[in-house]
């Protein structure tokens, strides 16, 4: 925990204006170079890449925001959280940070982010040049995507708000077991991700944070149109044993975008840049 909480004593807040309120949104910044810019997943924050972020600094400037509603970012309740509100956060932390082209790089709910930002681009709305993307383990195809019983559960709008209210650390903790490999030690990993939802109350919103599940479903479409279509140079990085979006989706990724790069990790589930960090930060340095 000490090490998220240096995470957080070197990042800032940051006041942005989104969908007409100032929201206070975390950025964790290092190093020198071109922009690449890092999207988490859920239910986790940007500290998910504090292990591969040191070999990224030495030759980029890496940009981590926390999604609204995630880490060290503001967490409004009573608010309708979107995936669509997240991509409009990041194009506000480019324009706050200048920067006109970057790497992108995503995983799990931030896929979804991605695949919002590609369609913009397709569309000419994008204000920053992405130059490449780099996707890890996620819904990309939402008709497979297989949610864990307890995401199920926090979508019913009856059961939602009452796992909310009365989740634990130890029950936290027990849903993301089956999530990593059989064999990881995912102790230190889970109680950070635990700290980082339960940060000024993270852990009673969970029932509006899952409505992710209802924008992929809704635009579906577009963004499964827009990754295959892209001009924009698409590199995969893949956990198999990943219960949620491991082999099966890269199945569709394959038939579907055949010609990407694909690195498939045979021994990692969905967590790639906390499973294994060396080969990640190779990967996203590798071209």
């Amino acid at each position: 925990m000490g090490d998220l909480r240096r995470w957080w004593a070197k990042g800032e807040r940051l006041g942005l204006s989104l969908g007409g309120s100032e929201r206070q949104v975390f950025l964790a910044r290092a190093g020198t170079g071109p922009a690449m810019t890092m999207l988490h997943g859920f239910p986790s924050s940007s500290h998910d890449w504090a292990k591969v972020l040191p070999a990224l600094a030495r030759r980029h400037d890496v940009l981590a925001p926390d999604f609204l509603g995630f880490g060290a970012s503001e967490k409004p309740v009573e608010h309708r959280y979107s995936l669509l509100e997240q991509a409009d956060l990041i194009e506000a932390v480019w324009a706050r940070e200048g920067v006109k082209e970057t790497i992108l790089v995503a995983h799990d709910y931030g896929v979804s982010v991605a695949q919002e930002l590609l369609a913009r681009a397709g569309e000419g709305r994008l204000a920053v040049s992405i130059t490449m993307l780099h996707l890890f383990n996620g819904g990309l195809y939402p008709e497979l995507h297989r949610p864990q019983p307890v995401q199920t559960a926090l979508l019913d709008p009856e059961q939602g708000p009452k796992i909310s209210a009365m989740v634990t650390e130890d029950l936290y903790i027990g849903g993301l077991r089956p999530t990593f490999a059989e064999g990881y030690d995912a102790t230190g990993d889970s109680e950070d991700i635990w700290e980082a939802t339960s940060r000024d109350g993270g852990e009673r919103i969970g029932h509006l944070l899952i409505r992710y599940i209802s924008d992929r479903a809704e635009h579906a479409a577009r963004w499964t149109g827009a990754l295959e279509a892209t001009a924009v140079p698409l590199r995969f990085v893949w956990g198999m044993l990943d219960p949620v979006s491991g082999a099966h989706m890269a199945a569709q990724i394959r038939a579907r975008v055949p010609g990407a790069p694909f690195l498939a990790l045979e021994d990692v589930a969905h967590w790639p840049p906390l499973e294994a960090p060396e080969r990640v930060a190779a990967a996203l340095l590798d071209g």
